[in-house]
């Protein structure tokens, strides 16, 4: 097995300490404080642990205080409510003592009912394009070498963008990006799984999209940027491990946020799943120093 994938599904597999108390592994993935979409997918995972027969289909969640690379985090599940055609349960992620991140997850059984979804977008497919991790690799060396292994290193979601930006040299662009998007190799059967790798990727790259028509980076040293908020619905089946088109837009910032909403298709033109996000978008008068 890939090592990136084998550390991914260590990640979401939590350790259950007692009822409704589960601890999760901590790991650098984009840099010094835990990644957002690693929170996403492990509150997820525990709150599923809890649910019997019954899939997500949203999680809303706050992200409160930066995660701490070193050390594992507790989360620790309330059962709202278990209802006929509902459970709820809310999810508290702690670490020191205090909480990181809060959010509310919401399961239901599938049902018939009325159905439409928006067309997806006529973009290119992801064969014949680079990967991230490839571009990411062309453009490392103009990185201080401290930062260069956390920016370099290969990730268990192969993600392939259409029209990349590079982040040394931005031009305003719309506030749209897609990207194509799935697990390195194949995954195991597990539908609550999936959904936790899906939350997991959903967080690569949403928050930037807004910042796209201002020409700014997380690579710029002046710019102070940190997820406030995340939101996914899950609307119908899908796999990981196969390809996913993520289509970003951004279409508001004020007040030092950014505001940006995805959608997620399967290859075959399904809509899968849609998210929102506010960042953090706050420019620094005096730039900081690496």
């Amino acid at each position: 097995m890939n090592p990136v994938i084998a550390e991914l599904l260590e990640l979401l597999q939590l350790e259950t300490l007692e009822a409704n108390l589960f601890r999760g592994k901590s790991l650098n993935i984009v840099g010094k404080n835990v990644f957002g979409g690693q929170v996403l997918g492990q509150a997820l995972m525990a709150a599923g642990r809890t649910v019997e027969g019954r899939l997500a289909h949203s999680l809303h969640g706050y992200f409160l205080r930066a995660g701490d690379t070193t050390v594992p985090i507790i989360y620790e599940v309330d059962r709202v409510r278990d209802g006929k055609s509902f459970v709820n349960r809310q999810v508290t992620a702690i670490q020191h003592g205090e909480p990181i991140f809060m959010c509310s997850a919401s399961f239901a059984d599938h049902e018939e009912g009325l159905d439409h979804q928006s067309a997806m977008p006529d973009v290119e497919g992801p064969d014949g394009l680079l990967s991230e991790h490839e571009l990411r690799q062309k453009i490392c060396g103009l990185l201080p070498e401290k930062i260069r292994n956390s920016f370099s290193r290969e990730r268990p979601i192969e993600i392939r963008p259409i029209n990349p930006q590079n982040p040394f040299a931005p031009t305003p662009q719309e506030a749209l990006r897609h990207h194509w998007m799935r697990a390195q190799e194949k995954l195991p059967d597990d539908p609550l799984l999936h959904q936790c790798a899906l939350a997991f990727a959903s967080d690569f790259a949403l928050m930037g999209t807004a910042m796209l028509p201002h020409a700014v980076t997380f690579m710029q040293s002046n710019l102070q940027a940190a997820s406030l908020d995340h939101a996914i619905w899950f609307h119908r089946p899908f796999r990981m491990d196969e390809w996913l088109l993520y289509e970003m837009t951004g279409p508001n910032a004020n007040d030092g946020r950014g505001m940006n909403f995805g959608r997620i298709y399967s290859r075959d033109g399904v809509l899968v799943a849609s998210t929102a996000q506010e960042g953090l978008m706050r420019l620094r008068e005096v730039p900081e120093k690496y």
